[in-house]
Order: C-alpha cells, then sequence, then structure tokens
C-alpha cells in the first residue's frame, strides 16, 4: 500500500491534534501589517479590536507562499511518503495554488510524478473539510490517482458561509465595494444578515438570513435550510466551524446543530442524559488564520459542511 503524505497551508485552520497525528506539513503564511504588531493582544483579533480604538484605518496584507515554502514542504513530505497530495487555499483568493504548481517543477524529474496539487476552491473550514476527506481516502488503503479523482469530484461539494461582524475590513481589502459594505451594516441592525459564500471558489453573497438577531443564529438558519432534505434521508454530514476570537458564539453554533440533530442534552427522570447524534458530526472548533481572518475580522463566524 502507497504512503501518501498531506502538504496544506496555514488558512486550513485545522486543530493542532490534527496535523500532528495524521503528520500533515503546512507551509506558513505571512501577515503584513506593522501597525498592530506592537498593540496588546494574544491574536490577530485582539489586535483588530485594538486598532479600531486607535481609529487607525489601515489593514492587513497576506503574501502567497513562495515557491521554495512548498519545495521545502515537497521534499520533507517525501522523506517519509511515497506520494505527497497538496491540497491550498482557492486560487481565486491567493496565488498560493500558484506557488504550489510552480514548486512541482522545481522537484527532480522522478519527484514531481510524486506531487499531486489539488485547489481547494475553499478557505478555512472548508478546505479542512477537504484535508479530512484526502484523511479517510488515504486511511481506506486507496492509491493516490483514486483518491485524487475522488477528491476532485469532492470539492465542489463542500459549502462554506461566512457571517461578519462588521464588513469594514473586507471592504478595506477591496473585496467588496463600499456600496455593498453599507449595505450589509444596514440589514444587520434590522436582524437581516447577509451570507458569504466560495462560489467556484470566489467569495460572493449567497442570501440573506431574517430574524437572525446575531451570527451563529444567521449561520445555523444557513445550514439547516441547506442540510433538511439530507438529514430528513439520513445523510451523513460532517460540520467545520472557524471563528475570530469569538469561541463563545462558534460553541454556541455548534450547539444549535447538536439540539437540532439529537445530540443534545436531555433530561430523562432525574438525570441528564447526551442522545447519541443522529446524522451530523461537528469535526471540529477553531479561530480562524490570518489569511482569511484579516479580511473577515474579529467575530467573524465561518461555517463549512459536507456530505460523507
Amino acid at each position: 500500500m502507497e504512503k501518501i503524505g498531506i502538504v496544506t497551508e496555514e488558512a486550513v485552520d485545522l486543530p493542532r491534534e490534527t496535523i500532528e497525528k495524521y503528520q500533515i506539513a503546512i507551509v506558513p503564511v505571512k501577515l503584513f501589517w506593522p501597525e498592530i504588531e506592537n498593540l496588546p493582544g494574544a491574536n490577530t483579533f485582539q489586535k483588530m479590536r485594538e486598532l479600531e480604538k486607535t481609529g487607525d484605518k489601515s489593514f492587513g496584507k497576506t503574501s502567497q507562499p513562495s515557491l521554495k515554502d512548498f519545495l521545502d514542504k515537497y521534499n520533507y513530505q517525501l522523506e517519509k511518503f511515497d506520494k505527497v497530495i497538496c491540497i491550498t487555499l482557492t486560487s481565486k483568493l491567493s496565488g498560493s495554488n500558484n506557488s504550489a504548481v510552480q514548486a512541482k517543477k522545481f522537484l527532480e524529474p522522478e519527484k514531481q510524478e510524486k506531487v499531486f496539487v489539488l485547489d481547494s476552491l475553499s478557505a478555512s473550514s472548508g478546505q479542512a473539510l477537504v484535508v479530512l476527506k484526502a484523511v479517510e481516502l488515504i486511511e481506506s488503503g486507496k492509491g493516490v490517482n483514486e483518491i485524487v479523482k475522488e477528491l476532485e469530484e469532492f470539492i465542489p461539494r463542500v459549502h462554506c458561509y461566512i457571517m461578519f461582524k462588521d464588513p469594514k475590513w473586507v471592504e478595506a481589502a477591496g473585496r467588496i465595494s463600499h456600496l455593498v459594505a453599507t449595505l450589509m451594516r444596514e440589514m444587520g441592525k434590522r436582524g437581516i444578515r447577509p451570507v458569504m459564500t466560495f462560489k467556484e471558489g470566489v467569495l460572493k453573497p449567497t442570501g440573506l438570513k431574517a430574524g437572525a438577531k446575531d451570527i451563529p443564529v444567521g449561520l445555523f438558519k444557513q445550514f439547516e435550510t441547506e442540510t433538511e432534505k439530507l438529514r430528513k434521508e439520513g445523510k451523513k454530514i460532517r460540520v467545520a466551524i472557524t471563528h475570530g476570537d469569538d469561541l463563545e458564539g462558534a460553541q454556541r453554533l455548534k450547539e444549535m446543530i447538536d439540539a437540532s440533530t439529537g445530540s443534545a442534552l436531555t433530561l430523562s427522570g432525574n438525570r441528564r442524559v447526551e442522545k447519541e447524534p443522529e446524522n451530523v458530526e461537528v469535526a471540529f472548533l477553531n479561530i480562524l488564520d490570518n489569511i482569511l481572518g484579516a479580511l473577515a475580522g474579529p467575530d467573524a463566524i465561518t461555517l463549512s459542511w459536507c456530505e460523507i
């Protein structure tokens, strides 16, 4: 059986224990934002909140990984594995995929045939679901060509939704217009929350959720609507959630999903009994990376799901 390793970037937002367990090689991505470097805060989002207090309107810029970054990880993984699958952030948001493809050409000819590069067409929790699928396929003992083919068919079936508390950061980065950002703020004040998604790799608005008093409720409504038919049919669904330093909101979103799928805590006599989940698995909660996080801003949450 082929030993197959995985390379991906920091944008994947997988928990550290998952990365270590499956020996996933992570390509670093740099954030350039000198205005926040000396501000207090344990993470980028806390620093962004401090920056807002100063009135500074700068925003962060990320640089795509270099060819050498990917080349080093390919060679590192090929010392341990027979083949390598590289799963990148959407090529419509970053040049990372291009770096990964070009880096492969600098490998020795016999090594080039052992590396396979795939565009996740997503980011953060969506990209993570693609990597988790790759892990499953590898553990099933399938060959690399079959795995790559299945992943290519799987990628378009990954749904990644994002809600911003304030679209100022994605507006500042030029990803949405001032008009769209203003409309999003006004709708939010009225309990109508715009939902963003990756469509063919591009971050776009996908709908409005009325009666969504906050982001967790808005994303839960989106998930509930999108997956209703699948859940009624008993299909298995995997979910991943990431957040911009709003662990409480992310956990509340998970609890709503659990409660709707039979895994909530219920009373049985005088005892609290945890029911088994019916058909939805929340794979993980984790903080957003700097790549998508610098665009999404503090308190943003992503929810990704796929049928498994």
